[in-house]
């Protein structure tokens, strides 16, 4: 998997290109471990992940103390997966905090 990180000021946009199991979520955790103290926002750019499995799910949703964590460019089968864990699992995978503007109708629909 090749990662690519940009730091804007305060904010890193990560974008992994390639799929997110178990054998690459390691790389990404550790991309986000060393990011700079004055990062606080963590923008995940997924338009080049086309596959995660509950890695994907772990890795966005783990606990983040010291940023804000939001998505873009989500591809068919992650946004699938994540509906799925919202729908069955809405406290832990509480998707409006991480898809800014997400209408409360798609977070409520079944895929």
């Amino acid at each position: 998997m090749n990662i690519t990180t940009t730091i804007t000021g305060t904010t890193a946009r990560i974008t992994p290109h390639g799929e997110l199991d178990l054998g690459t979520l390691p790389s990404l955790r550790a991309v986000v471990d060393r990011l700079p103290p004055q990062v606080t926002d963590l923008l995940w750019d997924l338009e080049h992940l086309p596959f995660t499995d509950i890695a994907g799910l772990r890795l966005i949703f783990a606990p983040a103390p010291h940023h804000r964590t939001t998505m873009t460019g989500l591809q068919d089968q992650p946004l699938q997966l994540l509906l799925i864990a919202a729908d069955l699992f809405p406290a832990i995978y509480d998707l409006t905090r991480l898809i800014p503007h997400t209408p409360a109708d798609l977070i409520a629909c079944k895929p």
